[in-house]
């Protein structure tokens, strides 16, 4: 018999992702209707909904989180790029659902949207054209209220506003258990792992949401994995999202 936990976070995942009430595509390609394999999948932008992650990535997030609680891993869970917030309301979700009272959630993000490329300080940006989705803005007060609609902001959820360069290196984050990238760029990618990789536990995760669809994103990985020597396998989660375990 399934625990009463489970109802209530896969209730929650088809609410996060607008499976519940078939919200529609509104991307700039693809029909404006709702397709529940492209939404499984998180491979088109919903109109409604609180994260555009798909069903796929939020399973990965319930999978690491669980994991982690399980095995003792010691630290927070902060997602940099959060959008509407839907993943980390989901991480919020997972230690209500638990009845964990000892971590928290930060959400790290300009709330304003990816910043214009720095070609200069990072090559591989020149002519991102991220800066341009207004679709990306969310204001830090849509994100909050968004997590009070489901009754879960609260104490154990802590934001970040600003760009990840100002923000994240004095942020008083001692341990992170779970960290998950959602950064599109190359610069804001390399960003984050240059200061918070170093504060994920051993037996931690790192979940990397853009790998497959933003080569910037990929190559900013890639390059800071062979820099400081990381063989840790990465995982495939759906066509774009993937993960792996810190293990040293």
């Amino acid at each position: 018999m399934r625990h009463p936990r489970d109802f209530y976070l896969d209730l929650i995942k088809r609410v996060l992702t607008g499976f519940i009430y078939e919200d529609p595509n509104v991307s700039p390609w693809g029909e404006p209707v709702f397709d529940a394999e492209l939404r499984r999948m998180g491979a088109d932008w919903p109109r409604d909904a609180h994260t555009m992650v798909g069903l796929e990535r939020l399973n990965n997030i319930q999978s690491v989180v669980e994991d982690v609680l399980t095995h003792g891993v010691p630290g927070d869970f902060l997602e940099a790029g959060a959008w509407r917030g839907g993943a980390s309301i989901f991480m919020r979700a997972l230690l209500a659902a638990h009845a964990i009272g000892d971590r928290r959630v930060w959400v790290a993000d300009s709330f304003q949207g990816l910043p214009p490329p720095d070609s200069q300080a990072y090559p591989a940006d020149s002519g991102d054209p991220h800066s341009e989705f207004r679709y990306l803005a969310v204001s830090l007060d849509e994100v909050r209220c968004n997590f009070a609609r489901y009754g879960l902001l609260d104490e154990q959820v802590c934001f970040l506003p600003g760009w990840f360069k100002d923000t994240l290196p004095t942020a008083p984050i001692d341990r992170l258990a779970v960290l998950r990238l959602d950064a599109d760029m190359y610069g804001s990618t390399r960003e984050v792992l240059t200061i918070l990789y170093p504060r994920v536990s051993p037996g931690g995760y790192v979940i990397v949401d853009d790998y497959g669809a933003v080569e910037g994103c990929r190559r900013a990985v890639a390059d800071y994995r062979q820099e400081h020597g990381i063989a840790d396998d990465v995982q495939q989660i759906d066509w774009t999202g993937v993960y792996w375990r810190k293990t040293t």
